[in-house]
């Protein structure tokens, strides 16, 4: 029977990491689109669109990395992981 990413929730501290790392970049998309309304300098567009999608990357490697404690820890007390090797394989290269 085939698990759901659902199954597995990040923890306290990850969730609030990852939700200081949007906001974030939240406020950065925001200057981005600030930025070309103003018909800013292509290269500086280009940099900023650059470093957005670097801290997008950090926040889903964060949540892979969460999920993957959860498994190790789950194994550790001889329980069931949420998701599977492969599923995780899965999330971590849907950000490689």
């Amino acid at each position: 029977m085939a698990e759901t990413a659902a199954e597995m929730s990040l923890d306290d501290v990850c969730r609030r990491d990852v939700v200081t790392r949007l906001r974030r970049v939240q406020g950065q998309v925001a200057g981005i689109i600030t930025m070309i309304e103003e018909g800013r300098d292509c290269g500086e567009v280009v940099t900023q669109l650059a470093a957005v999608s670097r801290a997008l990357d950090r926040a889903g490697f964060k949540v892979v990395a969460n999920g993957l404690q959860q498994c190790v820890t789950a194994e550790g007390r001889g329980e069931r992981p949420a998701m599977s090797a492969e599923q995780l394989e899965k999330l971590f290269l849907a950000l490689a």
